[in-house]
């Protein structure tokens, strides 16, 4: 960020210049030198772009990159207010629904010229991540890595309950009876007898280890929860994707996805939402709180971690009728259209989107870089330590196994209309039906 007192300094010395004390130019010390502000949020992440930034400043001697790591909710709103005064990072991490908000503000550099001129290859990327980040033929990012989703479970809990780990890879789901699923979710809910949800005398207003944690903080796409699991019956969120302009929240494939949620809960198999701790599911699970949760890939090295007391494992999604389902979604690094350093902000992205740097990712194991070669990097890191993450990269290999989270205008503003909507139905004040035809017409009407 460049403050206005850095920019009054630099006018001043620029004026004693006249007298042939100082020289004149656009960056932020007399020694010549430009530091880029970059901004993060995964600080399990941090370590690897650290490494990146020292590789990148040794071969750039006149730029120093500072890099700003702050939690997920902290950040996009220190972005927002950063980007209200005028004075936002140089270079920041963005998301898929995220942007198109920023883009339409004017807020983003359209990067395709400088693709151009430097003739960067974007074919060693992950097969439809660069393609996210067009607009009408403007780039506004280039892709730093990928994620899909699985669940993770407690294998010696549900080894107890007698579910084994090859019924938890080939599990089936739909709305009417939950298919296996929904059983292996009864069998590992357990309450302070130690019956199971199974058992006829199972006491739901009692339990000790919930066989599933939802999560209802997930915005107007539900990648953590309903998404995937609608996706598998058929629901779209939209005409097109990306860049639609109709949403489909009123699809009936929607609301009975949402109502089987519910029914969890109803049953005792789930916490009630009224009822539930502000403490993250991850730290619940690992807690021995909850049995079975939907993660993205993101999460891996959280319940790999040695220091984590129970043994966790992945396996894919349920397949539900249109068979398994995960979302795909992709980060980018995206340069700030306000900058005064441009030229040296596309150094840094194009060097963050390169395989040297994204190798160096991969081997932390924290994520799946956009870069092929970064993620064949990350698949033999996991591999030495013993980790089987195929639930995640099956899926992204599969045909027909993934789908785009939504990539539209107005995310901002659908994100918290869809998430008090569906709450509202969990809450049981208002019906699944109901509730989501309501807010769709709100969130189409902000296309109108």
């Amino acid at each position: 960020m460049r403050s206005i007192n850095r920019r009054a300094g630099a006018a001043l010395l620029c004026l004693a210049a006249t007298a042939g004390l100082v020289s004149c130019g656009g960056s932020d010390s007399a020694g010549g030198k430009t530091t880029l502000d970059y901004w993060l949020w995964d600080d399990r992440q941090l370590p690897a772009y650290k490494e990146c930034a020292t590789a990148f400043e040794k071969a750039n001697p006149d730029i120093t990159v500072k890099i700003t790591q702050t939690a997920w909710d902290q950040y996009w709103q220190n972005l927002t207010t950063q980007l209200a005064s005028g004075e936002a990072p140089d270079v920041w991490t963005n998301q898929s629904t995220y942007y198109p908000q920023f883009a339409a503000n004017g807020q983003l550099l359209d990067v395709q010229p400088l693709v151009d001129r430097d003739k960067v290859d974007l074919s060693g990327f992950q097969a439809g991540l660069a393609d996210t980040w067009v607009k009408d033929g403007k780039r506004y990012g280039l892709p730093k890595d990928w994620d899909t989703m699985g669940l993770v479970y407690n294998t010696a809990h549900f080894e107890k309950q007698g579910v084994s780990a090859a019924e938890l890879a080939d599990l089936t789901w739909n709305p009417q009876d939950g298919g296996t699923l929904e059983q292996a979710i009864a069998k590992a809910t357990v309450d302070a007898e130690g019956r199971n949800g199974l058992d006829p005398d199972f006491d739901k207003k009692h339990v000790k280890t919930y066989g599933f944690l939802p999560e209802w903080a997930d915005g107007g796409h539900g990648q953590n929860g309903w998404g995937p699991l609608a996706a598998s019956i058929g629901f779209q969120y939209l005409d097109k994707n990306p860049w639609g302009t109709h949403y489909n929240y009123d699809d009936p494939k929607l609301a009975a996805t949402i109502d089987w949620f519910k029914h969890l809960i109803d049953k005792g198999y789930a916490p009630r939402f009224d009822k539930s701790s502000d403490v993250a599911n991850s730290e619940l699970i690992t807690a021995g709180k909850g049995a079975m949760t939907i993660v993205g890939s993101w999460t891996i090295s959280m319940f790999t971690d040695p220091k984590v007391k129970e043994k966790f494992a992945f396996a894919p999604l349920p397949a539900g009728p249109e068979g398994r389902k995960s979302s795909i979604n992709g980060l980018a690094d995206s340069i700030w259209a306000g900058t005064e350093h441009k030229e040296e902000a596309w150094k840094w992205v194009k060097f963050l989107a390169s395989p040297e740097c994204q190798k160096s990712v991969g081997k932390h194991a924290v994520v799946f870089p956009a870069q092929k070669a970064g993620t064949e990097e990350a698949l033999a890191a996991h591999k030495a330590q013993g980790r089987d993450v195929t639930a995640f990269t099956d899926a992204a290999a599969s045909k027909d196994g993934t789908f785009l989270l939504p990539v539209t205008e107005h995310g901002t503003e659908i994100n918290p209309l869809v998430q008090d909507a569906v709450q509202s139905v969990i809450l049981g004040q208002t019906g699944a039906e109901s509730a989501l035809k309501s807010v769709n017409d709100k969130v189409n009407g902000l296309f109108k």
